[in-house]
């Protein structure tokens, strides 16, 4: 049987929400070029069965006159007399001829709406590491997205959208020029990222974008951007169908977020939401895809936006959304809340696990009741008052803080109450959610490629789907681990470059590495400090499932040379675990 194929009574797969920015494929062209050359436009023949247009009707006096002062002819057709006053162009002298209104000035136009040319159309060339070969970048590939400018001369787009950036370059509405721009700050876990442009020519003329409070159920929303399906501006409508806790499908948070009924489509990613008064509301970042759903779109709403604004200005750099470091578990059974001595009117939640690294573990501990945070009580189920007749998950309010501030936390242990001054910090996940621009890691011995686990590089191995495919001990590792420091790594070999030295082992993929000549392999770094400081006869690798791997010293670091050489490999290591 394939190892491919999914074991039966697996549960079907669930709607994944999807990033919208629009890629472009490469060709023989660079990817650089394919970002400034312009879509093809279709043919401006007429197809064939396509009706011709109307001619318009003669709307001569006689014609008017039939209508009456109800048709809309009748209102366009006015006469100015000599001394500047309209008159009645039926008992004018004067033989007149019914026009339609004068069609609006671009000037008038752009009064009506100031909002819309401060949206820009985003142009990023991505060139994204390889997880595989880890000591080279991917082909490069380009794609286009869309921004708006604020206050500051600073343009806010989708983290997503610029992620493993070489250019960027920004377009006004109207215009045909590209600005380079510089990438100020990017939020990964919010999905937000700040540009600037230093040309002073880019800001001329163009009013910032000002953001509104947060929008009710029901309110009505315009997404502004440059999607698939064209170059010029595209304007969609909607209201408002949902506040809640979202998770970021980026970020691998859950964080605030509004969802829509606008289409929201690929290129739309980083575009504005505004509201009816013309105020940003929240930007466009992901959609719902599955053949169940239609017009599911997501926003990031003003209270995120403004977070990471603020941060920014508070730090000069993203230093993130805190969390409370902590599993809980809900307490909505009457014999649990009994058991662990709450009485009547105490509600809150239970410490299932405290991360090791998070600053909590020095004052909670497992079978704790939070009772409140920062003065808002906790109701059984984890959620706290938001807005008149509606509740949300308390973990909006951990997110409300900044890295490095303090939250009282109210705890009942043992039927006996207790506060704490918590200092926040970010989340030290086992298997990090992204790796933040930098290239991979990695160590090379014998053709032993080891490197570091982490999301994205199970999402390159095994694709979108690696919550299904990838091996189910780094599954539960990722899912389940806790990192009990800060520098710990998951190691894996990842591959076996083939060699005379190696014969045996070439089925050893992606397997973790639990120790090197009995002592534990804390993270890659010291992996490849034991390695080279290694003066025993032997260099024995204890892996998972009971494997073992051993290798002569002298002889696998004198076939080191020959291989990286055989496989134009620059250095045996990356440049992080040099220093």
């Amino acid at each position: 049987m394939e190892q491919s194929k999914r074991k039966r009574g697996r549960k079907p797969k669930k709607p994944v929400a999807e990033t919208m920015d629009l890629q472009k494929p490469n060709t023989a062209a660079s990817a650089l070029d394919e970002a400034e050359a312009p879509e093809e436009r279709p043919s401006p023949q007429r197809g064939r069965g396509r009706p011709r247009k109307v001619q318009r009707q003669d709307t001569s006096k006689d014609v008017v006159a039939e209508k009456g002062s109800s048709s809309p002819l009748w209102r366009g057709s006015q006469v100015v007399a000599s001394n500047g006053d309209y008159s009645d162009p039926l008992t004018h002298n004067l033989a007149t001829v019914a026009v339609d209104p004068p069609a609006p000035t671009w000037d008038q136009v752009v009064k009506v709406v100031p909002s819309m040319d401060a949206v820009v159309k985003v142009f990023c060339v991505h060139t994204e590491p390889n997880f595989s070969l880890p000591w080279q970048r991917k082909r490069q590939y380009s794609s286009s997205s869309s921004g708006f400018i604020i206050s500051g001369r600073r343009v806010l787009t989708n983290a997503h959208s610029v992620e493993h950036y070489t250019q960027v370059k920004l377009k006004k509405r109207g215009s045909d020029t590209k600005y380079v721009a510089t990438v100020l700050a990017i939020g990964t876990e919010c999905d937000i990222a700040m540009l600037t442009v230093s040309d002073d020519e880019f800001w001329a003329g163009v009013s910032p974008v000002e953001f509104g409070s947060l929008p009710a159920l029901q309110d009505a929303v315009t997404v502004v951007g440059y999607p698939i399906g064209g170059d010029t501006i595209s304007v969609t409508s909607g209201v408002v169908s949902r506040i809640e806790i979202l998770s970021y499908v980026h970020g691998s948070t859950e964080l605030l977020g509004l969802q829509i009924d606008a289409a929201i489509n690929s290129g739309n990613s980083g575009g504005p939401a505004f509201n009816d008064k013309g105020k940003c509301v929240g930007i466009a970042f992901q959609s719902l895809k599955h053949e169940d759903v239609e017009n599911i779109g997501y926003v990031i709403p003003t209270p995120v936006i403004l977070h990471f604004i603020h941060d920014y200005e508070k730090s000069g750099e993203y230093t993130g959304f805190p969390i409370l470091g902590i599993e809980w578990q809900k307490m909505e059974n009457p014999d649990l809340r009994k058991a662990l001595g709450m009485s009547p009117d105490q509600k809150g939640v239970r410490v299932r696990r405290v991360e090791p690294t998070a600053p909590e573990s020095d004052f909670l501990k497992p079978s704790d009741i939070i009772l409140s945070f920062d003065g808002v009580d906790i109701a059984n189920d984890g959620t706290v008052p938001f807005r008149h007749g509606e509740r949300i998950g308390f973990s909006y309010l951990v997110s409300q803080k900044y890295t490095g501030e303090n939250a009282m936390v109210k705890v009942l242990r043992e039927k006996k109450v207790y506060e704490f001054n918590v200092k926040l910090a970010t989340h030290k996940r086992l298997v990090p959610a992204h790796i933040k621009g930098k290239p991979p890691s990695y160590y090379i011995i014998a053709g032993l490629v080891f490197a570091a686990i982490s999301v994205p590089y199970l999402r390159s191995e095994y694709g979108k789907d690696y919550e299904y495919d990838a091996p189910v001990k780094l599954l539960d590792k990722h899912l389940h681990a806790m990192a009990q420091a800060h520098d710990e790594q998951l190691v894996v070999i990842s591959q076996v470059l083939v060699a005379d030295i190696n014969i045996g082992y070439e089925d050893i993929v992606n397997t973790q590495v639990l120790s090197f000549n009995g002592k534990p392999v804390k993270n890659l770094k010291s992996l490849a400090s034991m390695v080279e400081n290694c003066d025993e006869e032997f260099l024995q690798f204890d892996l998972e499932y009971q494997q073992i791997v051993v290798l002569k010293t002298r002889t696998a670091k004198a076939a080191t040379k020959d291989i990286l050489l055989t496989h134009c490999i620059p250095s045996a290591m990356s440049g992080d675990l040099k220093t």
